[in-house]
């Protein structure tokens, strides 16, 4: 377990030092209007970076004592790894909203074991409340698939 421990805390670090370096790129003043666009991502990362280095310390203090995993308990975690890298997979495909859809309802239906009218109202609700918060009120534009397109977005 420790050097699991050990090695998230080192790549967690390196990802908050990318983090920093781009936060620096951006500019992590106050300028005329308020912040700059790397003042939120460069004070984030620095509490990142710092949490890792304590996590850092106490692993190293701490005797090593188990296993990261056992058999047992590494069925839950593929149960959620395999369905989120095929959605992530598909969002490529079909776009980030129908992917979202997909897998919220096969992961409900198949890990929740919800029943079907559960399921699909939240399949289908939580990607179009997304789609009118990102696209509609945020103007963020998303990754859109074919279906989006057939709707005109």
């Amino acid at each position: 377990m420790r050097v699991a421990d050990l090695v998230t805390a080192v790549v967690l670090m390196a990802l908050g030092g990318l983090a920093l370096g781009d936060s620096l790129r951006l500019g992590i003043g106050w300028g005329t209007d308020g912040p700059q666009s790397g003042f939120f991502p460069f004070w984030l990362a620095v509490i990142m970076n710092a949490a890792c280095v304590v996590i850092f310390v106490q692993v190293l203090r701490r005797p090593a004592t188990k296993p990261f995993v056992s058999r047992r308990q590494i069925g839950p975690v593929l149960a959620v790894l395999w369905p989120a890298t095929a959605a992530v997979a598909l969002m490529h495909v079909v776009g980030l909203y129908v992917a979202a859809a997909l897998y919220m309802g096969f992961y409900m239906r198949w890990v929740g074991h919800n029943r079907w009218r559960a399921v699909i109202p939240l399949a289908i609700g939580v990607p179009v409340v997304a789609f009118l918060v990102f696209e509609m009120w945020f103007l963020v534009p998303m990754p859109k698939g074919p279906l989006e397109a057939w709707l005109g977005y």
